[in-house]
């Protein structure tokens, strides 16, 4: 399988492709364009930005073919042992997982525009490029001059690459590992700093699974000049969209840059290593349903903000403020009531990570991320700090990968009920497939390393005694949230309403203000809300009693048991490094 890619007209930002097969041995052959992509559990139907699609013998004469399924072709070969297919793929969104070019780049997420045959799968495929001499390319394929090879169409689907004239590249070793950070985009990378940095997080993930399975490891960056938030893993490299660009190395951004760098770096160990056996392996052409993915991004974001800590980049405060944020998100995710984590897991794939019907379904980014501080204090817990959460991802990482075979629920389960030597099931059935409120079990998990969730009152009276969430929009308000069977739900408020004035007084970005005000003068107000382009009056009473959107500090408690210092101290160590 040989591919050449170049491109005609960069503002069209369409991306041309020459495909050549050879050895044929058969009448006709079957071309698949992966329908999602590893690392965004959702179907992509990369299909909709092909663009003619053309097939031609050894000689040039045209073959015919048909479409079988909305992302497969089944070409007529006539006999021929070698054929020829040309197509274009539209390439005009920038993020970490998508295809773009313009006069600047060919950017290529080979998962998007990349057919294969999938009789062919494990045998070689490479691509020329055909791109200015003056470019340079950031892979973590093979390279020579200006051609990329991969053993097979699973490591080509897992190996983007940025083909520019301008990359600013920060080369550093660990333990014989080498990395590759690759800065594409207007920005000033603070390169000893970005080496000490980055060389603590890595080493400290090194330590975590005892080993890598990898000798060198990419970060490309696509640095945009607009706030963007963005990774994407794979097994030997990691593409991550960032902005704004004169942001990068300024404190809380530089904080979060780090955060999602560091997520994406344990991916290749939990996801893209140790997984789920419903994707082991990979099946690019349908949905890889799996109810785990409180493993595969939950656990991946609690030690992705975890390992920042006990490798020092983060403080204290730092660290607690991370977490915060996914108590927070937690607390004000309703669909917690209503869809558990393992079924909304599941469901990724019909509603993707786009917020949906509201109420839903939960996040399992967040919620993953709370039951993974759980189990890693349980395990803890019942082992008298000898065992924890990294008991049971070595375990799988061990058992699992390192056999060439994915992990079941069950075999989760299983571990870390082994790692406690305490039976977990329960836990499972009321916290991961079941709706029990997380609270209760927080708290205590919270308690046994002396720290307190402490209850914080909503700051905007909206948000507190309305039950609305909103985001600024032209001046207005534009409501984002309502809380169910809160004051706002009950008057009418829906998700999508701009609100516009408030008792007749055109909104300025003060609407807290003037809520506050007028909630000392009557018992209610008059919202004038467009709504479908329509304007609608509301009433809402401002004297009931309420408390919504409420959200928990980390607090450490002010006397310290000697266990609990001995449990905290432990616990921020995280794992033992032998």
């Amino acid at each position: 399988m040989h591919y050449k890619l170049y491109i005609k007209n960069p503002s069209s930002h369409y991306l041309y492709i020459d495909l050549v097969i050879d050895k044929i041995d058969s009448d006709t052959l079957s071309l698949q364009l992966p329908a999602w992509r590893p690392g965004r559990y959702e179907l992509g139907n990369f299909a909709k930005n092909i663009k003619k699609l053309d097939a031609f013998d050894a000689a040039g004469k045209p073959l015919s073919y048909k479409k079988t399924s909305k992302d497969c072709w089944q070409i007529n070969t006539q006999g021929h042992t070698e054929i020829k297919v040309t197509y274009s793929y539209y390439a005009a969104e920038l993020n970490a997982g998508s295809t773009y070019v313009d006069e600047n780049q060919m950017y290529v997420n080979p998962c998007n525009c990349l057919m294969y045959v999938p009789t062919k799968m494990r045998e070689k495929h490479t691509i020329t490029l055909d791109i200015p001499d003056t470019y340079k390319i950031a892979t973590s394929l093979q390279k020579e001059n200006k051609m990329l090879t991969a053993v097979g169409f699973d490591e080509l689907a897992d190996s983007p690459f940025i083909a520019t004239q301008h990359i600013h590249q920060v080369t550093f070793n660990i333990q014989h590992l080498t990395f590759y950070l690759h800065f594409v985009g207007e920005c000033t990378p603070d390169e000893e700093r970005l080496k000490k940095d980055f060389s603590r997080f890595i080493a400290e993930q090194i330590a975590f699974f005892n080993g890598a399975h990898f000798k060198e490891y990419h970060f490309l960056f696509q640095i945009l000049p607009q706030k963007f938030h963005h990774g994407v893993e794979h097994t030997h490299n990691t593409v991550i969209a960032f902005g704004p660009g004169y942001h990068l190395m300024h404190n809380e951004v530089y904080n979060e840059f780090l955060g999602l760098c560091c997520h994406e770096l344990f991916h290749t160990w939990n996801i893209k290593s140790i997984r789920p056996a419903e994707m082991f392996p990979y099946d690019y052409t349908k949905e890889n349903y799996a109810r785990t993915g409180f493993v595969y991004e939950g656990v991946t974001t609690y030690y992705g903000d975890k390992l920042l800590f006990t490798s020092n980049l983060f403080n204290e405060d730092v660290y607690f403020k991370s977490f915060e944020e996914r108590l927070t998100k937690h607390l004000h995710s309703f669909g917690r009531y209503n869809l558990s984590l393992g079924d909304s897991s599941f469901d990724n794939w019909l509603d993707g990570y786009n917020p949906g019907a509201p109420y839903r379904k939960t996040n399992i980014y967040d919620e993953g991320c709370l039951i993974a501080f759980m189990l890693d204090v349980l395990i803890r817990k019942h082992t008298g700090n000898k065992n924890n959460l990294q008991t049971v991802l070595k375990n799988l990482y061990d058992n699992f990968y390192k056999k060439q075979k994915g992990y079941t629920e069950e075999n989760f389960t299983k571990a870390c009920s082994e790692a406690a030597n305490y039976d977990l099931q329960d836990f499972f059935t009321k916290y991961v497939y079941g709706l029990e409120p997380y609270e209760p079990m927080l708290h205590e998990c919270a308690g046994y390393i002396g720290i307190e969730l402490h209850k914080q009152h909503a700051v905007t009276f909206y948000e507190r005694h309305l039950g609305l969430k909103a985001a600024e929009v032209n001046h207005h308000k534009k409501v984002t949230m309502v809380a169910p069977y809160s004051p706002a739900w009950k008057a009418g408020i829906s998700i999508g309403d701009e609100i516009i004035a408030a008792n007749g007084f055109i909104l300025k970005n003060d609407f807290n203000q003037w809520l506050t005000h007028f909630s000392h003068k009557s018992a209610d107000c008059l919202l004038s809300v467009m709504r479908n382009n329509q304007l609608i009056q509301i009433n809402i009473p401002l004297k009931q009693e309420g408390d919504f959107f409420y959200t928990y500090k980390l607090i450490k408690q002010q006397y310290l048991t000697a266990i609990q210092k001995e449990n905290y101290n432990c616990w921020k160590k995280s794992f033992s490094k032998t």
